[in-house]
């Protein structure tokens, strides 16, 4: 997860992890990749240093604004990228209408860039002003102002204890719906500032976890990921690679469990004394554990401290 600093500042977005990506998803010249979550480019770019000649990548984001820095950014490589603006809940639907199946490998970078977060019209951040917006995607109608100002006191509190791993939820909960109608970030900032008790012993700011919860319900960032990792395997080929990089542990825990599960034969439960699922591995992981940013890379930047990657590799299917 990035950390929410001022979106006065100018970040420049730097892709985490990149050369573990690359050696993960075995990108050879002439392959064909996925990036579902293109951002700035900066993996893509990364991928068809080494899949040209004569490699192919198919990038999505639900992001306009990401789309179009990703089409400046990837111009280099001409006609060999497409660029599509989609969430990577849709990625089968577009792989398929692309022609683009099936993929040597594909690339989830979850969680909110940088470039989001520093444009100060879409309400990421809260130590500059902004509208409670927070979608990625401007055709979605879910807004974080609806949330804030429309959920009842126990929808609030679960959305901010669920996402937010916030354990004063109810008090902040309660707290919103005193101060309604809540307008903007820096509004919703005091108010928790207030509840808490200003940092209230804590490292990181008191409406750092209430943020991540709304972002993270407003885009319905969690079910789009068990839905965009199941797809996913649908349209890697036989030997085709995954590698997905997380920011927090609901992210995390989402990929691991999707990973374990897709990894064995039988996923009856342990008491059942004869396997009646039916169920056959589809992924051999690649990744004991997860594996992180070394010294040099976090030294360089710190955004990559909280990323995990996780890997697998598709088994070929039964005849």
């Amino acid at each position: 997860m990035v950390a929410n600093l001022s979106p006065r500042v100018t970040l420049a977005h730097v892709p985490v992890l990149t050369e573990e990506v690359v050696r993960y998803l075995a990108v050879q010249p002439g392959g064909r990749y996925l990036d579902c979550t293109t951002g700035a480019g900066g993996h893509a770019a990364a991928i068809m240093d080494v899949a040209s000649p004569g490699g192919v990548l198919l990038g999505l984001d639900a992001d306009p604004l990401a789309i179009e820095t990703a089409s400046q950014s990837l111009s280099r490589f001409g006609d060999s990228v497409k660029l599509v603006e989609a969430n990577f809940r849709e990625l089968e639907r577009v792989c398929r209408e692309n022609n683009f199946v099936p993929v040597h490998g594909g690339l989830f970078d979850l969680g909110l860039s940088s470039m989001q977060l520093a444009d100060e019209a879409r309400g990421f951040g809260f130590q500059v002003e902004a509208p409670l917006d927070m979608r990625f995607s401007p055709s979605q109608s879910l807004t974080a102002s609806a949330i804030v100002n429309e959920y009842d006191e126990s929808d609030l509190a679960n959305v901010i204890w669920r996402y937010g791993d916030e354990a004063a939820s109810r008090r902040i909960a309660r707290a919103i719906i005193r101060s309604r109608p809540v307008e903007t970030t820096t509004q919703l900032a005091s108010i928790i500032s207030r509840t808490l008790g200003g940092q209230h012993g804590r490292r990181i700011h008191p409406a750092t976890r209430t943020f991540q919860a709304l972002r993270i319900a407003v885009n319905d960032e969690l079910g789009a990921l068990e839905e965009g990792l199941e797809q996913a395997v649908h349209v890697l080929g036989d030997g085709g690679r995954l590698a997905v990089i997380s920011f927090h542990s609901l992210e995390d825990r989402i990929v691991k469990q999707f990973l374990a599960r897709e990894s064995r034969d039988c996923i009856c439960p342990p008491e059942t004394p004869v396997c009646i699922c039916g169920h056959k591995a589809r992924l051999k992981t690649l990744t004991k554990k997860a594996v992180s940013p070394g010294r040099d890379e976090t030294a360089a930047n710190p955004r990559s401290r909280s990323a995990h990657l996780r890997a697998a590799e598709k088994l070929p299917e039964a005849a």
